[in-house]
């Protein structure tokens, strides 16, 4: 069993930024795609980032594009999100989640199988 556990979010104002970790318990995170995904309350869960197996490859929503960096560190079993130039409409909460192993990344939220506890995101003007 995987388990995900999220921290670095908080209350920030427009513009500044914030970088949200979650750390995997597996001992196969360097063969699992991990994604970050948000909620933000009202409204449906969300793609943000994702990144292969090995960092190599990334993916991102357009809102986020040029913002935002997904990174992961497989020694240290955690993945980032590297999140800059925040904006009111970022507030959510944030989930990172993981695939089972060997898959590739993918963009759609079931197609994760392990999920963090959610962490809070607000971005005050």
């Amino acid at each position: 069993q995987v388990q995900l556990v999220e921290s670095g979010g908080g209350l920030v104002q427009t513009g500044d930024s914030l970088r949200l970790s979650c750390a995997s318990s597996g001992r196969t995170f360097s063969t699992s795609a991990m994604g970050w995904f948000r909620q933000a309350p009202g409204k449906e869960r969300e793609f943000v980032a994702a990144i292969s197996r090995s960092g190599g490859t990334t993916y991102y929503a357009d809102s986020v594009k040029g913002r935002f960096t997904i990174s992961r560190d497989n020694a240290k079993n955690t993945v980032y999100l590297q999140m800059n130039s925040l904006q009111r409409e970022d507030t959510a909460v944030y989930y990172c989640a993981a695939r089972r192993t060997y898959l590739g990344a993918a963009l759609n939220s079931p197609s994760y199988d392990y999920w963090g506890q959610g962490n809070q995101v607000t971005v005050s003007s």
